[in-house]
Parts: C-alpha cells; sequence; structure tokens
C-alpha cells in the first residue's frame, strides 16, 4: 500500500510546520502497513486559481525544508519517499523521484520483473508506467478548493444527478450513440524477480 500527501501548499494556517507536524502523525499512524508515502507540491493550473485563489506557490525554500523533513520522519519509520512529477533537485537520502508508478515500484508490488516498452511519458517528470485516466472531470462533489478535476461547480451538481450505482458508468447510462473502445491490455510479466527488486 502506498499513501499520498499531497497536493502541498501553504497558506496562514498551513505553514511549514503544519505539514510537518501532520506528516509525522499520520507515518506515525501508518507505520507496518506502508513503505512508501507520494509527495506533491500544489499546480496552479488556472481552474486551481479560480477556485483556490489563496493557493500560493510553495518556494524552492520551502519545498527543500519539507522534503527534508519529510525524508527523515519517514526513514524512521520504514517508509521511502516518492516525488510526484516534482523537482529531482529534491531528490536526496531516502527520497526517490522516478515516479509513484514506476517500473520497480510496480515490480516489487506484483513480486515479478516486467518488461516494458519505451513509452512517452504522460509529463516530462513523469516516470509512471500507468497513466489511463478513469474518472470525469466535475463529477465529485466534496468541494476541496485545490481540487484539478473539478472546474465548474454547476456541471457538478448536474452530473452527481446523473449518476446511477447500477450504471456501468460513473455518469448516465450507455446510449446507442456512444462509441465503446476496447482499452488494450498487454501482458509485460515474465515471472522472474530478484532479490534486488523485491528489496533485499
Amino acid at each position: 500500500m502506498s499513501w499520498r500527501y499531497d497536493p502541498i501548499f501553504i497558506s496562514q494556517k498551513y505553514s511549514v510546520s503544519y505539514h510537518i507536524e501532520r506528516f509525522e502523525q499520520m507515518a506515525e499512524d501508518l507505520q507496518g502497513y506502508t513503505r512508501q508515502c507520494v509527495v506533491s507540491f500544489i499546480d496552479l493550473y488556472e481552474k486551481t486559481k479560480r477556485n483556490f485563489p489563496q493557493a500560493r506557490r510553495v518556494t524552492a525554500a520551502q519545498q527543500e525544508q519539507l522534503i527534508e523533513a519529510f525524508s527523515k520522519i519517514a526513514a524512521a519509520k520504514g517508509m521511502q519517499i516518492h516525488l510526484c512529477c516534482e523537482d529531482r533537485a529534491l531528490t536526496k537520502a531516502n527520497v526517490d523521484a522516478d515516479g509513484c508508478l514506476s517500473q520497480t515500484v510496480l515490480e516489487r508490488a506484483i513480486g515479478s520483473a516486467l518488461h516494458v516498452p519505451k513509452k512517452k511519458m504522460a509529463r516530462d517528470a513523469c516516470s509512471c508506467l500507468l497513466g489511463a485516466d478513469i474518472g470525469m472531470y466535475n463529477t465529485c462533489g466534496h468541494g476541496c478548493l485545490y481540487c484539478y478535476a473539478n472546474y465548474d461547480n454547476e456541471s457538478v451538481r448536474v452530473n452527481r444527478k446523473l449518476h446511477d450505482p447500477a450504471s456501468p458508468l460513473l455518469i448516465g447510462h450507455l446510449h446507442e450513440t456512444d462509441i465503446i473502445k476496447e482499452a488494450e491490455q498487454k501482458l509485460w510479466q515474465d515471472g522472474q524477480l530478484s532479490f534486488f527488486q523485491m528489496g533485499f
């Protein structure tokens, strides 16, 4: 199991010291259940700035301070920090910038080596092998100000009324004019795993 502490943003309430205290508390609660924590800092997309105008970028100095503290806390709890699309300059002891769903992470999770064809990553700083979206924009009703998936509250209200737990779709039902495409499935597994891949 992996847990995420993101997106990190700084405000009058959510200071650097606040994040360090909360991270330590959560790491304490999760000790023994997970060995990986994924961390990222808020990206101020236009929709994020519109929904969360008080959000500010986390400065390079603040990022360095937080990652330094998180790294030490995580190491003490038997965990490793994984950066999600962040500056590789933040990489240090116990911090991995190779992606939260990298080949190494997946091999350890499934207990088998993978032979993965080279492909273009979704984002420049992302090394994750799996990146297919399975959700839909403007469907979550939690109303988090920093959310990247909602950009129109009225659309959220309309979409949530269309949700049917018995439908195979997140919103609404299939119609005759809908086009269903099969997702390409390929086996990358070869059944072999080295001690190194298992983390020994």
